[in-house]
């Protein structure tokens, strides 16, 4: 700070004194500018070093964070066979670890923001998102506050807009339909009362309607949602419904929606190329006060890999145990290819004294060939899997460029291109079974391939054959969702029960996504159409039943295209003769 003088005392000092006294004053506040300065700078450069440092160490946290993620989400997807989750569990690891790296990069571009930086990511690609055209779209423009033009000349004219569009939701509300019927009498009490008849419904006299009971149904067995969890939502509503009250009206259903299943199963049957598989399906043994293990089996017809004119049809079926009987039962009257894997059960099938039809030719599964392959590699890698693996991944290379074109442009283009691939592959695999060990693993692997070479070459000569049977396990594997969230059924009725709504939603989702869409009948159908139904044990309930499955389907999948979502009864095939 700078010492105050009396200017008085100083004007009685000489001139050249005076000059003197003014220039050291001048240089000591000059002095004094330059540390303050000096001070300042110094705090600025303690602040900045500061910053700088706290930046560095939140990046260097995100870096360690993002690198650990990146480490458990490829030990999660990519990782060896003992450290991988079971499929349906890394589904919910890969969910918690992409949340986790969004939460990160959400934090480094709000750091980016609050310091004037670019953003790490850039999210302007998501606004030409294009969402479903069946969704009802909400238009609110939002006007400036003043028209009036700042030169004073008058409004403003409008010369274009923006649009940006989000995706909302509308909760879900329940409603109380209520029926009035009314009576009316002759007014000089000449003739009797009229009325209408009660109309029929599902659960005669009960509370729910057909849209209710689909919407039950689809949470439970297609969003994996146990009974005792919608219980507690419709709680959360006020509305007061027991899981015991559900499961009522969930076996009333299946009971009257059972002709529907087994019509399914009779047109499924007519085909002349069916997929099989089957899964675990824990039951309670109620004398054991244990589970016991039956099996759902999964029979697929679905022709769209080769413009198949019948759309697909899924029909579950529930037996108590895997053995091939149960395969023959279900497969009564059908006759022609099954799409399975290496299952021993199946063999009886095939079988001149088969039950119920002639005897079944057999395509077997590459997927699983290429699996054994793969299980008997070791670690350190063979050159005999990667030749295998290598003429294999040819095959497949093939077959997704004809995938979806006719049966007989398939056959043709496999005669021409994948024969001779698989008579190299067949030479191959016979030159190393005879110089490996029958007793090693890529021996044993090798003799899987060659024992089922007949039923793994069937779709050389045939253009409606996949190579595999993917497509069958697709629709399995929705199950053991809900298997694992259930965790067993209560009874082997249950699992039928279980069987038959499953069939009916697997089969609704097959034909949203089915290409060639037949028109929509939205109506009932009647005449001679009515009387098919009748004669089938199929009545008016069941028709709106399965139409309420087709929309609750619709609502709670919004992502796909709903105009797709038709169970029109022609496209089912139950009009037909």
């Amino acid at each position: 700070m700078t010492p105050s003088f009396d200017s008085a005392r100083l004007a009685e000092l000489p001139a050249d004194l005076r000059t003197l006294f003014e220039a050291q004053r001048a240089i000591l506040e000059a002095e004094r500018i330059r540390a303050e300065n000096e001070h300042r700078r110094a705090e600025n450069e303690l602040a900045a070093r500061l910053h700088i440092e706290s930046e560095l160490a939140a990046s260097k946290e995100t870096v360690e964070r993002l690198q650990l993620l990146v480490k458990e989400y490829e030990r999660a997807r990519f990782g060896k066979r003992s450290e991988k989750f079971d499929p349906d569990q890394l589904q919910l690891v890969l969910e918690d670890i992409e949340i986790a790296i969004a939460e990160v990069q959400e934090r480094e571009d709000d750091r980016a923001r609050r310091s004037g930086r670019p953003a790490t990511r850039e999210r302007a690609g998501r606004a030409a998102r294009a969402f479903p055209a069946h969704l009802p779209r909400v238009e609110r423009v939002i006007e400036p506050e003043s028209l009036a033009c700042p030169c004073g000349c008058g409004l403003m004219v409008r010369i274009g807009e923006d649009r940006s569009c989000r995706l909302d939701v509308t909760p879900a509300q329940y409603r109380v339909i209520e029926t009035v019927r009314p009576r009316y009498a002759c007014p000089k009490d000449s003739a009797g009362v009229a009325q209408a008849p009660a109309p029929a419904h599902l659960i005669a006299g009960g509370v729910p309607t057909e849209a209710l009971l689909a919407q039950v149904a689809v949470a439970k067995f297609s969003e994996h949602m146990p009974l005792y969890r919608q219980s507690q939502v419709f709680a959360r509503h006020g509305i007061m419904l027991d899981r015991a009250v559900l499961s009522d009206w969930m076996g009333t259903t299946a009971f009257h929606l059972a002709p529907i299943v087994e019509r399914m199963s009779a047109l499924m049957k007519l085909s002349g190329r069916l997929f099989m598989d089957e899964t675990r399906a824990p039951v309670l043994d109620p004398g054991r006060g244990q589970t016991k293990t039956g099996y759902l089996w999964a029979v697929l017809r679905d022709d769209r890999g080769h413009r198949g004119a019948d759309p697909p049809i899924v029909v579950y079926h529930y037996a108590p145990g895997r053995s091939g009987e149960h395969a023959e039962r279900m497969l009564e009257g059908f006759d022609g290819v099954l799409q399975v894997d290496g299952y021993g059960g199946y063999h009886r099938l095939a079988r001149a004294e088969r039950k119920g039809g002639a005897p079944l030719r057999f395509a077997w599964c590459w997927n699983h060939g290429r699996r054994e392959i793969i299980a008997a590699t070791p670690k350190a890698g063979s050159p005999i899997a990667e030749a295998i693996l290598a003429r294999i991944a040819a095959l497949y290379a093939i077959e997704a460029e004809i995938r979806g074109k006719e049966a007989s442009i398939r056959q043709s283009v496999r005669a021409e291109r994948s024969r001779p691939l698989v008579a190299e592959l067949d030479d191959f695999l016979r030159a190393q079974a005879a110089r490996l060990s029958g007793r090693s693993d890529m021996g044993k692997a090798v003799a899987y391939l060659l024992n089922h070479w007949d039923g793994l070459t069937l779709f050389l000569d045939d253009g409606r054959v996949e190579m595999d049977t993917n497509l069958v396990e697709n629709q399995i594997r929705p199950l053991t969702l809900t298997r694992k969230n259930a965790l067993f059924a209560g009874h082997d009725e249950g699992g039928r029960t279980w069987s038959r709504l499953a069939s009916l939603i697997a089969t609704a989702l097959c034909r949203a996504r089915h290409k060639q869409v037949y028109a929509a009948r939205r109506t009932m159908p009647s005449g001679s159409g009515m009387a098919l139904h009748c004669a089938a044990g199929i009545l008016p309930s069941h028709i709106r039943a399965l139409r309420s499955i087709r929309h609750s389907l619709s609502a709670q999948s919004a992502s796909r295209n709903a105009s797709r979502w038709s169970f029109g009864w022609k496209r089912v095939g139950l009009l037909r003769t």
